[in-house]
């Protein structure tokens, strides 16, 4: 929820295009069907929903940006990576303001 907030706010200061050069992968929690209606190029669709059951597809060894449609989906999601052993998680609030970022 923080997060969501910072991302109001603009308080959040993560570089996250810097992330992305340094190999960050982007995962879109947003349901398939709102990820085929539009997303960031090389992102990665993993439903919230479904976040859990497929953890296996994620590297712990690499940072992780999440995101969705406004940034309260993609803050479940980094909660949920980081009670998973995920290190390097970063909530990258709504994707289409996060491609502008990148």
């Amino acid at each position: 929820m923080l997060d969501a907030i910072k991302n109001l706010f603009g308080m959040d200061k993560t570089d996250y295009a810097d992330l992305v050069k340094q190999g960050a992968v982007i995962v879109d929690v947003r349901s398939k069907s709102e990820y085929s209606g539009g997303h960031i190029k090389d992102s990665l669709n993993i439903p919230v929903d479904q976040l859990e059951k497929n953890l296996s597809k994620l590297s712990k060894d690499k940072s992780i940006i999440t995101c969705c449609a406004s940034g309260m989906r993609s803050a479940s999601a980094k909660n949920i990576l980081q009670n998973n052993g995920y290190k390097n998680v970063h909530n990258g609030g709504g994707w289409m303001s996060l491609n502008n970022k990148i």
